[in-house]
C-alpha cells in the first residue's frame, strides 16, 4: 500500500500538510510496511529537502499511489481517478460551491474520506485543526484590541514561527484591566484558553466576573448552560437543549454589560438560539468593543460577523446601530476578527499536531482491517456512489438543492 502526500493547490495558498517529515518518519517506525511519497511543493511549510533528508521519496507524479492525503479541497482537474482521497471537502453541509467536486469524485470512482467525517463510534471527531484555530484566534483577538485602541501593534500571527513565538509577543504587552468572555469547551475554546492562560491572564468565576471589578485583565470561560435559558423559565437541561433548542433563548446579555472582548470558540448547532444578537450589540449598556469570532458562522449566532475576514485583512468594523460594516477604527465601531482559516497562520505547529492525530487514529485502520470502523464511517462515496450514511447528499449531488 502506497500513500501520497499531495501538494496543496487551492488559493490563497495553504502551507499546511498532513504529515511533517519527522511525523512521516514515526509512521514508518510504527508501520514499516507503509510506503510514502511526497508530491513536490514550493509553498509547503516543510521543504522538499527536509523529506528527502529523512529518506522519504519526493516526486511530481503520484499516480502510483493508492491513498492520497491532503488538507484543503483538491481542484477537480487534479483528481486522479480510482484513488482513495483524504481532505477537507466542505461538501457534507451541502456547500453549493463544492458540488462539482463531489460530482467529480463520483464520476472518477474516487473513495472520498473527509477529515471532518473521521469520527469514533459515538460520532465524536477524532482529528482536526480546531486547537490551532483557538490558539491563533485568541492571539488575533488581543491584537485587534491593541489596534482598536491604539495601545500596541504586535506582529501578525502568520509572520511568527510557532505558538511559543505568539505567547512571547502576548507576554510583552501591557493590557488595561479588561474583561474577556470566552465560549466553547471543545478544541477551539480550549485552544483559546491555552493562550489566555499562557499570557498569565487571570481566570475568574462567572459570578465574580459579572459582579466584581479588577485592577488587572481577567477572563471567564462559559458553557452552554451559562448563556442559554428556557423561555418558560424552567431549569436548563443539556439533553433537553440538544433535543429542543427552539425552546431556549440567549442569556448572553448579562456578559455584554461587563465585557470588553468576546472570544467565540463555541460549536453552533442547527436551530440553537443566536448568542449575541443585533439588539444586544446596539443596547446602550453593551460594553463589548472587540469580537474575536473564532467559530466564524457568517450571519449566524454572533450578529456582528457580517463576513469571514481574511489573513491579509483580519479586522473590520461593525456599526451596531445600522448593522453594517465600517472601518474598525471608527469610534462607534465594534472591531470584529472573523478569519475562517486561522490554522493557516500557524502552519508548522498545525501540521505537526494534525499528523500526530492522523497517525494515532487513521493509519492503523489500514493495517487492522478497519477494526474500529474509522474508514467505513468516514467514507462519503466509493465505487461511483454515495455511501448509505451520506445518502442525504443525493439531491445536492444532482443539483436539486
Amino acid at each position: 500500500m502506497k500513500f501520497g502526500i499531495i501538494k496543496e493547490r487551492k488559493n490563497p495558498p495553504d502551507r499546511r500538510v498532513v504529515f511533517s517529515p519527522e511525523e512521516l518518519k514515526r509512521v514508518k517506525e510504527h508501520f514499516p510496511q507503509a510506503n510514502f511519497e511526497v508530491e513536490s511543493s514550493d509553498i509547503r511549510v516543510f521543504k522538499d529537502e527536509e523529506y528527502t533528508a529523512l529518506g522519504i521519496e519526493v516526486d511530481s507524479d503520484l499516480n502510483d499511489c493508492d491513498i492520497l492525503i491532503g488538507v484543503k479541497e483538491v481542484p477537480v482537474e487534479a483528481l486522479i481517478p480510482n484513488k482513495t482521497y483524504f481532505f477537507f471537502s466542505h461538501t457534507i453541509k451541502k456547500q453549493p460551491y463544492n458540488r462539482k467536486l463531489l460530482q467529480a469524485c463520483i464520476e472518477k470512482n474516487i473513495r472520498l474520506i473527509d477529515h471532518e467525517t473521521i469520527v469514533d463510534a459515538n460520532n465524536k471527531r477524532l482529528i482536526g485543526f480546531g486547537r490551532y484555530a483557538g490558539i491563533v484566534g485568541a492571539y488575533n483577538g488581543i491584537r485587534a484590541f491593541g489596534l482598536k485602541y491604539d495601545l500596541f501593534n504586535i506582529a501578525k500571527a502568520e509572520t511568527l514561527k510557532d505558538q511559543k513565538d505568539l505567547i512571547d509577543r502576548l507576554r510583552r504587552i501591557v493590557l488595561p484591566p479588561i474583561k474577556v468572555v470566552l465560549t466553547g469547551h471543545g478544541k477551539v475554546g480550549l485552544g483559546a484558553k491555552e493562550m489566555l492562560d499562557a499570557m498569565k491572564m487571570k481566570q475568574v468565576s462567572i459570578e465574580d466576573y459579572l459582579t466584581k471589578t479588577y485592577d488587572r485583565p481577567v477572563y471567564t470561560h462559559i458553557d452552554l448552560e451559562d448563556y442559554n435559558m428556557r423561555k418558560d423559565g424552567k431549569p436548563y437541561d443539556k439533553k433537553d437543549f440538544y433535543q429542543n433548542p427552539q425552546e431556549y433563548t440567549s442569556n448572553f446579555e448579562r456578559f455584554t454589560k461587563v465585557s470588553d472582548i468576546f472570544m467565540a470558540g463555541h460549536f453552533y448547532g442547527n436551530n440553537a438560539p443566536y448568542i449575541l444578537t443585533k439588539e444586544m450589540l446596539k443596547a446602550p449598556h453593551n460594553k463589548i468593543k472587540v469580537v474575536a469570532d473564532i467559530s466564524c458562522d457568517v450571519d449566524g449566532p454572533v450578529a456582528c460577523t457580517l463576513k469571514a475576514s481574511t489573513i491579509a485583512e483580519p479586522i473590520f468594523g461593525y456599526l451596531p446601530g445600522e448593522h453594517r460594516e465600517v472601518h474598525f477604527e471608527d469610534p462607534r465601531a465594534i472591531a470584529v476578527m472573523s478569519v475562517d482559516n486561522l490554522p493557516c497562520e500557524l502552519p508548522k505547529d498545525a501540521s505537526e499536531g494534525f499528523g500526530e492525530m492522523f497517525l494515532k487514529h487513521v493509519i492503523p485502520s489500514f493495517y487492522n482491517n478497519d477494526a474500529d470502523g474509522i474508514l467505513e464511517r468516514g467514507t462519503i462515496c466509493k465505487e461511483g456512489k454515495l455511501t448509505e450514511k451520506f445518502a442525504y447528499l443525493q439531491d445536492y449531488l444532482e443539483g436539486k438543492e
